[in-house]
Protein backbone atom coordinates (compact mmCIF):
# COMPACT_ATOMS: atom_id res chain seq x y z
CA UNK A 1 0.00 0.00 0.00
CA UNK A 2 1.29 3.39 -0.93
CA UNK A 3 2.56 5.38 2.05
CA UNK A 4 0.21 8.12 3.18
CA UNK A 5 -2.82 7.24 1.02
CA UNK A 6 -6.14 8.67 2.24
CA UNK A 7 -9.61 7.33 1.45
CA UNK A 8 -12.98 8.79 2.43
CA UNK A 9 -15.89 6.45 3.19
CA UNK A 10 -19.39 6.83 4.63
CA UNK A 11 -19.27 3.80 6.92
CA UNK A 12 -16.18 1.98 8.18
CA UNK A 13 -16.53 -1.31 10.05
CA UNK A 14 -13.56 -2.55 12.08
CA UNK A 15 -13.65 -6.29 12.77
CA UNK A 16 -15.05 -9.37 11.08
CA UNK A 17 -16.81 -11.65 13.54
CA UNK A 18 -20.61 -12.07 13.65
CA UNK A 19 -21.03 -8.44 14.78
CA UNK A 20 -18.89 -6.94 12.01
CA UNK A 21 -20.31 -9.04 9.20
CA UNK A 22 -23.91 -8.52 10.33
CA UNK A 23 -23.30 -4.76 10.51
CA UNK A 24 -21.86 -4.96 6.96
CA UNK A 25 -24.94 -6.83 5.66
CA UNK A 26 -27.33 -4.24 7.11
CA UNK A 27 -25.18 -1.25 6.16
CA UNK A 28 -24.78 -2.48 2.57
CA UNK A 29 -28.52 -3.04 2.17
CA UNK A 30 -29.09 0.51 3.44
CA UNK A 31 -26.78 1.82 0.66
CA UNK A 32 -24.17 3.07 3.14
CA UNK A 33 -21.39 1.52 1.00
CA UNK A 34 -19.61 0.03 4.03
CA UNK A 35 -15.90 -0.80 3.99
CA UNK A 36 -14.95 -3.56 6.47
CA UNK A 37 -11.42 -4.35 7.59
CA UNK A 38 -11.15 -7.89 8.91
CA UNK A 39 -8.42 -7.38 11.51
CA UNK A 40 -5.85 -9.80 12.82
CA UNK A 41 -8.25 -12.78 12.98
CA UNK A 42 -10.68 -12.73 10.03
CA UNK A 43 -13.91 -14.33 11.22
CA UNK A 44 -13.14 -13.67 14.89
CA UNK A 45 -13.29 -16.22 17.71
CA UNK A 46 -15.62 -18.53 15.78
CA UNK A 47 -12.74 -19.47 13.50
CA UNK A 48 -11.11 -21.31 16.42
CA UNK A 49 -14.38 -23.10 17.28
CA UNK A 50 -15.27 -26.39 15.68
CA UNK A 51 -18.98 -27.29 15.79
CA UNK A 52 -21.55 -24.53 16.35
CA UNK A 53 -24.88 -26.05 17.35
CA UNK A 54 -26.67 -23.19 19.09
CA UNK A 55 -26.95 -20.63 16.26
CA UNK A 56 -30.54 -20.55 14.95
CA UNK A 57 -31.10 -21.74 11.39
CA UNK A 58 -28.55 -24.56 11.36
CA UNK A 59 -30.50 -27.65 12.48
CA UNK A 60 -27.54 -29.95 11.82
CA UNK A 61 -24.99 -27.52 13.29
CA UNK A 62 -22.13 -25.93 11.34
CA UNK A 63 -18.37 -25.57 11.68
CA UNK A 64 -17.37 -22.16 13.06
CA UNK A 65 -14.98 -21.26 10.21
CA UNK A 66 -17.55 -22.30 7.57
CA UNK A 67 -20.20 -20.18 9.27
CA UNK A 68 -17.95 -17.12 9.13
CA UNK A 69 -17.21 -17.74 5.43
CA UNK A 70 -20.98 -17.74 4.87
CA UNK A 71 -21.35 -14.47 6.80
CA UNK A 72 -18.62 -12.90 4.67
CA UNK A 73 -20.13 -14.14 1.39
CA UNK A 74 -23.51 -12.71 2.35
CA UNK A 75 -21.98 -9.33 3.21
CA UNK A 76 -20.12 -9.28 -0.15
CA UNK A 77 -23.30 -10.24 -2.03
CA UNK A 78 -25.07 -7.27 -0.43
CA UNK A 79 -22.31 -4.97 -1.66
CA UNK A 80 -19.98 -4.61 1.34
CA UNK A 81 -16.30 -3.96 0.54
CA UNK A 82 -14.42 -6.55 2.63
CA UNK A 83 -10.68 -6.00 3.02
CA UNK A 84 -7.80 -7.58 4.86
CA UNK A 85 -6.04 -5.16 7.21
CA UNK A 86 -5.66 -4.16 10.84
CA UNK A 87 -6.78 -0.87 12.39
CA UNK A 88 -3.71 0.39 14.26
CA UNK A 89 -4.57 3.95 15.33
CA UNK A 90 -7.59 6.27 15.52
CA UNK A 91 -8.32 9.97 15.87
CA UNK A 92 -11.91 10.69 16.90
CA UNK A 93 -11.38 14.38 17.63
CA UNK A 94 -13.39 15.76 14.70
CA UNK A 95 -16.71 15.12 13.00
CA UNK A 96 -14.83 13.07 10.40
CA UNK A 97 -13.36 10.02 12.11
CA UNK A 98 -9.82 8.98 11.21
CA UNK A 99 -8.65 5.37 11.31
CA UNK A 100 -5.21 4.18 10.19
CA UNK A 101 -4.91 0.71 8.66
CA UNK A 102 -1.62 -1.18 9.12
CA UNK A 103 0.03 2.10 10.21
CA UNK A 104 0.03 3.40 6.65
CA UNK A 105 -3.36 3.93 5.01
CA UNK A 106 -5.71 6.58 6.46
CA UNK A 107 -9.47 6.05 6.23
CA UNK A 108 -11.67 9.06 6.90
CA UNK A 109 -15.16 7.89 7.82
CA UNK A 110 -18.44 9.66 8.54
CA UNK A 111 -19.49 6.74 10.77
CA UNK A 112 -17.42 3.99 12.39
CA UNK A 113 -18.74 0.67 13.66
CA UNK A 114 -16.35 -1.08 16.04
CA UNK A 115 -16.60 -4.87 16.13
CA UNK A 116 -13.09 -5.79 17.22
CA UNK A 117 -14.26 -8.45 19.67
CA UNK A 118 -12.42 -9.90 22.64
CA UNK A 119 -9.72 -12.52 22.93
CA UNK A 120 -9.81 -15.34 25.44
CA UNK A 121 -6.95 -15.37 27.91
CA UNK A 122 -4.98 -18.61 27.83
CA UNK A 123 -2.61 -20.27 30.27
CA UNK A 124 0.19 -20.28 27.71
CA UNK A 125 1.11 -23.96 27.72
CA UNK A 126 1.94 -25.73 24.45
CA UNK A 127 -0.55 -28.57 24.79
CA UNK A 128 -3.41 -26.12 25.44
CA UNK A 129 -2.84 -24.43 22.07
CA UNK A 130 -2.18 -27.69 20.21
CA UNK A 131 -5.47 -29.21 21.38
CA UNK A 132 -7.51 -26.03 21.00
CA UNK A 133 -10.71 -27.12 19.25
CA UNK A 134 -10.01 -30.78 20.07
CA UNK A 135 -11.32 -30.73 23.62
CA UNK A 136 -9.69 -27.49 24.75
CA UNK A 137 -12.13 -24.58 24.77
CA UNK A 138 -12.57 -21.12 26.26
CA UNK A 139 -16.37 -21.30 26.14
CA UNK A 140 -18.25 -23.86 28.23
CA UNK A 141 -21.64 -22.60 27.01
CA UNK A 142 -20.51 -23.10 23.38
CA UNK A 143 -18.86 -26.49 23.72
CA UNK A 144 -20.01 -28.15 26.95
CA UNK A 145 -22.83 -29.98 25.15
CA UNK A 146 -20.34 -32.14 23.23
CA UNK A 147 -19.10 -33.71 26.47
CA UNK A 148 -22.40 -34.91 27.94
CA UNK A 149 -21.85 -37.62 30.51
CA UNK A 150 -18.06 -37.29 30.37
CA UNK A 151 -15.42 -36.07 32.82
CA UNK A 152 -14.24 -32.49 32.17
CA UNK A 153 -11.84 -30.01 33.75
CA UNK A 154 -12.10 -26.24 34.06
CA UNK A 155 -9.47 -23.74 35.21
CA UNK A 156 -10.39 -20.39 36.74
CA UNK A 157 -11.36 -18.73 40.01
CA UNK A 158 -13.79 -15.93 39.15
CA UNK A 159 -17.57 -15.72 38.92
CA UNK A 160 -17.49 -16.75 35.25
CA UNK A 161 -15.43 -19.85 36.05
CA UNK A 162 -17.89 -20.79 38.80
CA UNK A 163 -20.89 -20.19 36.52
CA UNK A 164 -19.32 -22.30 33.79
CA UNK A 165 -18.41 -25.07 36.25
CA UNK A 166 -22.03 -25.20 37.42
CA UNK A 167 -23.25 -25.15 33.80
CA UNK A 168 -20.90 -28.05 32.97
CA UNK A 169 -22.01 -29.97 36.06
CA UNK A 170 -25.48 -30.31 34.49
CA UNK A 171 -23.99 -31.95 31.40
CA UNK A 172 -20.80 -33.73 32.47
CA UNK A 173 -20.51 -36.68 34.84
CA UNK A 174 -17.86 -34.87 36.91
CA UNK A 175 -16.22 -31.45 36.76
CA UNK A 176 -12.65 -31.00 38.01
CA UNK A 177 -12.14 -27.32 38.85
CA UNK A 178 -8.53 -26.13 39.09
CA UNK A 179 -7.97 -23.03 41.27
CA UNK A 180 -4.50 -21.50 41.62
CA UNK A 181 -5.04 -20.04 45.11
CA UNK A 182 -6.87 -21.22 48.20
CA UNK A 183 -10.52 -20.49 49.02
CA UNK A 184 -9.53 -17.10 50.45
CA UNK A 185 -7.82 -16.11 47.21
CA UNK A 186 -10.71 -16.91 44.87
CA UNK A 187 -12.02 -13.89 42.96
CA UNK A 188 -15.52 -15.32 42.77
CA UNK A 189 -18.24 -13.91 45.00
CA UNK A 190 -19.12 -15.87 48.14
CA UNK A 191 -22.52 -16.86 46.73
CA UNK A 192 -20.92 -18.37 43.60
CA UNK A 193 -18.30 -20.22 45.65
CA UNK A 194 -21.08 -21.63 47.85
CA UNK A 195 -23.00 -22.83 44.78
CA UNK A 196 -19.91 -24.63 43.50
CA UNK A 197 -19.37 -26.30 46.88
CA UNK A 198 -23.03 -27.35 46.98
CA UNK A 199 -22.77 -29.07 43.58
CA UNK A 200 -22.03 -32.73 44.22
CA UNK A 201 -20.20 -33.50 40.99
CA UNK A 202 -17.77 -30.56 41.08
CA UNK A 203 -14.42 -31.31 42.70
CA UNK A 204 -12.27 -28.24 43.42
CA UNK A 205 -8.47 -28.49 43.43
CA UNK A 206 -7.22 -25.50 45.47
CA UNK A 207 -3.60 -24.26 45.38
CA UNK A 208 -3.26 -26.03 42.05
CA UNK A 209 -2.21 -25.30 38.51
CA UNK A 210 -2.27 -27.06 35.17
CA UNK A 211 1.02 -28.64 34.17
CA UNK A 212 -0.16 -30.13 30.88
CA UNK A 213 -3.22 -31.10 28.89
CA UNK A 214 -2.60 -34.72 27.94
CA UNK A 215 -3.49 -36.16 24.54
CA UNK A 216 -2.14 -36.53 21.01
CA UNK A 217 -5.16 -35.72 18.83
CA UNK A 218 -7.77 -34.93 21.49
CA UNK A 219 -7.90 -34.22 25.22
CA UNK A 220 -7.46 -37.39 27.26
CA UNK A 221 -6.38 -36.11 30.68
CA UNK A 222 -4.99 -33.15 32.59
CA UNK A 223 -1.92 -33.13 34.82
CA UNK A 224 -2.41 -30.98 37.93
CA UNK A 225 0.25 -29.85 40.38
CA UNK A 226 -0.53 -28.94 43.99
CA UNK A 227 1.65 -25.94 44.83
CA UNK A 228 1.58 -26.57 48.58
CA UNK A 229 3.08 -30.04 48.64
CA UNK A 230 4.43 -30.03 45.04
CA UNK A 231 2.67 -33.30 44.17
CA UNK A 232 1.22 -33.94 40.72
CA UNK A 233 -1.66 -36.10 39.56
CA UNK A 234 -3.08 -36.89 36.15
CA UNK A 235 -6.88 -36.88 35.96
CA UNK A 236 -8.61 -38.50 32.94
CA UNK A 237 -10.90 -35.94 31.24
CA UNK A 238 -12.39 -35.50 27.76
CA UNK A 239 -12.39 -31.70 27.77
CA UNK A 240 -10.42 -28.84 29.28
CA UNK A 241 -12.13 -25.46 29.64
CA UNK A 242 -10.16 -22.27 30.25
CA UNK A 243 -12.14 -19.62 32.15
CA UNK A 244 -9.52 -17.11 33.25
CA UNK A 245 -11.15 -14.18 31.48
CA UNK A 246 -11.27 -12.34 28.18
CA UNK A 247 -9.39 -9.28 26.98
CA UNK A 248 -11.43 -6.86 24.86
CA UNK A 249 -9.58 -5.74 21.75
CA UNK A 250 -9.94 -2.05 22.54
CA UNK A 251 -6.40 -0.73 23.13
CA UNK A 252 -6.38 1.60 20.12
CA UNK A 253 -9.50 3.38 21.41
CA UNK A 254 -7.98 4.33 24.78
CA UNK A 255 -8.22 8.07 25.34
CA UNK A 256 -11.05 8.41 22.81
CA UNK A 257 -13.85 6.12 23.96
CA UNK A 258 -15.29 5.49 27.41
CA UNK A 259 -14.48 2.01 28.68
CA UNK A 260 -14.71 0.12 31.94
CA UNK A 261 -11.76 -0.97 34.08
CA UNK A 262 -11.31 -4.14 32.03
CA UNK A 263 -11.29 -2.23 28.73
CA UNK A 264 -14.80 -3.07 27.49
CA UNK A 265 -16.32 -0.18 25.52
CA UNK A 266 -19.32 1.41 27.22
CA UNK A 267 -22.39 2.06 25.10
CA UNK A 268 -25.57 4.01 25.86
CA UNK A 269 -27.97 1.35 27.25
CA UNK A 270 -30.28 -0.02 24.57
CA UNK A 271 -28.09 1.34 21.75
CA UNK A 272 -24.66 0.85 20.19
CA UNK A 273 -23.71 4.51 20.70
CA UNK A 274 -20.37 5.35 22.32
CA UNK A 275 -19.46 8.71 23.89
CA UNK A 276 -18.30 9.94 20.45
CA UNK A 277 -21.12 10.84 18.01
CA UNK A 278 -20.91 8.73 14.89
CA UNK A 279 -18.86 5.95 16.54
CA UNK A 280 -20.74 2.78 17.43
CA UNK A 281 -19.63 -0.39 19.24
CA UNK A 282 -20.99 -3.91 18.82
CA UNK A 283 -20.17 -7.49 19.74
CA UNK A 284 -17.79 -8.78 22.38
CA UNK A 285 -15.70 -5.59 22.60
CA UNK A 286 -18.66 -4.10 24.49
CA UNK A 287 -20.33 -7.25 25.85
CA UNK A 288 -18.68 -9.06 28.75
CA UNK A 289 -21.86 -10.83 29.85
CA UNK A 290 -23.30 -12.90 27.00
CA UNK A 291 -20.43 -13.28 24.49
CA UNK A 292 -22.38 -15.44 22.04
CA UNK A 293 -22.39 -15.33 18.23
CA UNK A 294 -26.12 -14.66 18.15
CA UNK A 295 -25.95 -11.71 20.58
CA UNK A 296 -22.94 -10.31 18.70
CA UNK A 297 -24.91 -10.49 15.45
CA UNK A 298 -27.85 -8.74 17.09
CA UNK A 299 -25.65 -5.90 18.31
CA UNK A 300 -24.03 -5.63 14.86
CA UNK A 301 -27.50 -5.11 13.43
CA UNK A 302 -28.17 -2.42 16.07
CA UNK A 303 -24.91 -0.65 15.21
CA UNK A 304 -25.73 -0.56 11.48
CA UNK A 305 -29.23 0.81 12.17
CA UNK A 306 -27.82 3.40 14.59
CA UNK A 307 -25.18 4.41 12.04
CA UNK A 308 -27.78 4.67 9.28
CA UNK A 309 -29.91 6.94 11.46
CA UNK A 310 -26.88 9.07 12.33
CA UNK A 311 -25.82 9.48 8.69
CA UNK A 312 -29.39 10.28 7.67
CA UNK A 313 -29.80 12.90 10.40
CA UNK A 314 -26.59 14.57 9.21
CA UNK A 315 -27.70 14.51 5.56
CA UNK A 316 -24.83 12.22 4.55
CA UNK A 317 -26.74 9.17 3.28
Amino acid sequence: MEQGTVERVHCLIIGSGPAGYTAAIYAARANMKPVLYQGIQPGGQLTITTEVENYPGYPEGIQGPEMMVNFEKQAVRMGADIRYGLATKVDFSGPVHKVWIDDEKLIEADAVIIATGASAKWLGIESEQRLNGYGVSACAVCDGFFFKGKEVAIVGAGDTACEEAIYLSKLASNVHMIVRKGEDGMKASKVMQDRVKATANIKVYYHSETVEVVGEKKVEAVTIRNNQDNTTQTVPVSAFFVAIGHQPNSDIFKGWLTMDDAGYLITVPGTSKTNVPGVFASGDVQDKIYRQAVTASGSGCMAALDAERYLSEHGIV
